[in-house]
Formats: C-alpha cells, sequence, structure tokens
C-alpha cells in the first residue's frame, strides 16, 4: 500500500472549506474520509516561522465521546487520548475530527484495541505523522484526576486594559539589565475565538521561561489581548510561544494552554525549546 501523502491530502485545505459553521449529517458507518487536515505552515509562515521550527511539543487531544459496539451490538464506551507531534505538516479540524468518531458510534469492533489501531492509522494518514493513542475504559474511570496548571498566577495583578481586539507582542518586555530567574507564570483569561464560526475558545495558559525577569503587567496585557482574536488553539500557542521569545530573548522557553473542550473534545498544545525531561502534565482543570 502507498503511503498517503500529508501534503497531497490537505491541498487545498482551509478553514473557509472545512465543515466548521455548515449544517452536517451525522454519520452512522466508520468513515475515515471525514477527517479534515488543514496545512501548518500557512499560520508559520505568518509568524515568521521558516525552515527548522523554534520549539518542539505536542497537540494533546481528549475525547469524552468515543463509542462503538462489540461484536454482539453491545455499545462499548471509553475516554481516548491523543498525541500529535507540533512537527506534523497538518492538525485536524475539530469538528471533522468530532464527525469521524462519531462515524463508530454504530460499527462492530472485535475490541477496544482494533479501535485504537483504526484511530492510530487514520489520525496519522490526517496529520501526516505518527499520533499515538490511548483509550481510558469505564473500570479506569475512577482513577483519572484533576489538577491545576502549576505556577504564579498573573490573574492577581490589577491592570487596566485599554484594546482586547488582537495580541499585540510589541508590548512584551524583559528586563535585560537583571540577572536570570527561573519563572512560571499561569493566566485563565485566556480567551479567543473559532477563526470560522467565531465561538468563544476558553483555556488556561502556562508560560515557564529562563531569562531576563518578563514585565507581568504587560504579559497578562498580552494574554488578554486575545480575547477577540481569531485563530486556531494550536496557532494562538504558537503565537504566544513566537511572540514571548522574539520580544523577551528567553534562554529557555514552554508554552502550554489547556483548554475546555467544545463538542466533546479538548486540544491542549503545548510548545518548549528545552526538555526538562518530563511531559507537560495531562490532568484537567477545574473547567475541563
Amino acid at each position: 500500500m502507498d503511503k498517503p501523502n500529508p501534503s497531497a491530502s490537505a491541498a487545498g485545505h482551509s478553514p473557509e472549506t472545512s465543515p466548521l459553521g455548515k449544517s452536517s449529517e451525522y454519520p452512522d458507518r466508520y468513515d475515515a474520509s471525514l477527517l479534515f487536515p488543514i496545512p501548518r505552515a500557512p499560520k508559520r509562515a505568518e509568524l515568521q516561522i521558516t525552515g527548522t521550527l523554534p520549539f518542539f511539543g505536542v497537540d494533546l487531544w481528549t475525547a469524552y465521546e468515543i463509542s462503538w459496539l462489540n461484536l454482539r451490538g453491545k455499545p462499548q464506551i471509553a475516554i481516548a487520548t491523543f498525541t500529535v507531534p507540533a512537527d506534523s505538516p497538518n492538525i485536524i479540524e475539530s469538528k471533522s475530527f468530532k464527525l469521524y468518531l462519531n462515524s463508530f458510534n454504530q460499527e462492530r469492533l472485535e475490541s477496544s484495541a482494533q479501535l485504537v489501531e483504526k484511530l492510530r492509522a487514520d489520525l496519522s494518514a490526517a496529520a501526516g505523522a505518527s499520533v499515538q493513542v490511548a483509550l481510558t475504559e469505564p473500570a479506569q474511570f475512577g482513577q483519572l484526576q484533576f489538577g491545576e496548571l502549576a505556577g504564579l498566577p498573573l490573574d492577581r495583578l490589577d491592570v487596566e486594559i485599554e484594546s482586547s481586539s488582537h495580541p499585540d507582542g510589541s508590548i512584551l518586555r524583559a528586563n535585560q539589565d537583571e540577572a536570570t530567574v527561573e519563572e512560571t507564570f499561569v493566566s485563565h483569561l485566556l480567551k479567543s475565538n473559532c477563526p470560522v464560526t467565531g465561538q468563544p475558545d476558553w483555556g488556561s495558559v502556562q508560560i515557564h521561561y529562563v531569562g531576563s525577569p518578563i514585565d507581568q503587567e504587560r504579559l497578562l496585557k498580552y494574554i488578554i489581548g486575545f480575547r477577540e482574536h481569531n485563530e486556531f488553539h494550536e496557532q494562538c500557542v504558537e503565537r504566544i510561544f513566537t511572540d514571548v521569545l522574539r520580544h523577551c530573548k528567553p534562554q529557555k522557553l514552554a508554552v502550554y494552554a489547556r483548554y475546555t473542550r467544545r463538542g466533546g473534545l479538548d486540544i491542549n498544545p503545548w510548545r518548549s525549546n528545552f526538555s526538562s525531561g518530563t511531559a507537560p502534565s495531562q490532568l484537567r482543570n477545574a473547567r475541563q
């Protein structure tokens, strides 16, 4: 079998031509063609990211509405997690992802392992890179835990906001005259909008860096600046990363956002230019 060409499969795919904002019939049979890949390259070019990426990372998806039938026709359920590498050429548009997952609702499968293999193969083909898939089945539901992003809360600052129509990286500052510090900040005030439907996307963001101290008030104002901004989750996180890197020049930087779910899916992008030896926490926060 020929290996899928991710560039070809996503050719002509853009947010405007995706299923977003359009009436859709929910399939009653498994259909991998429902997945709609969107190339990452155009938005990265807008951020002046060319050649070697200035970061590595993953997009961590959680799906809470996974169901299929066993061979006797009895419904099965699970919670699924998907890990999409940041260097994959494509993102997967979320509504198409939901439609695809729902196509399993009346599909008879031998086992959950067979489901995982189908998910892994289809999502990897759409993303253009290897996607990891894990299922949590009902017997393990009681082991799931909640947790909040660690860090100093920026939201404690009483800032005055003049405009929140677009994030302006030029307002970011770091005091290059002060000694290098290692700090982690968290804000729960991240909000952006779907670039097609305008629906709000709510999230929490964690910024960890090593470098000259960053002006915290300016950083919070910058985050609030996303409030009327139209971009996908993955693109917002990459914008935060590149803006902080460009304007504050930290030696090390990691940006992690956990967004609330929509349509039974949450998307949690993580970008970093250093390895701490540990993956980002996948604990759900209170709003997820």
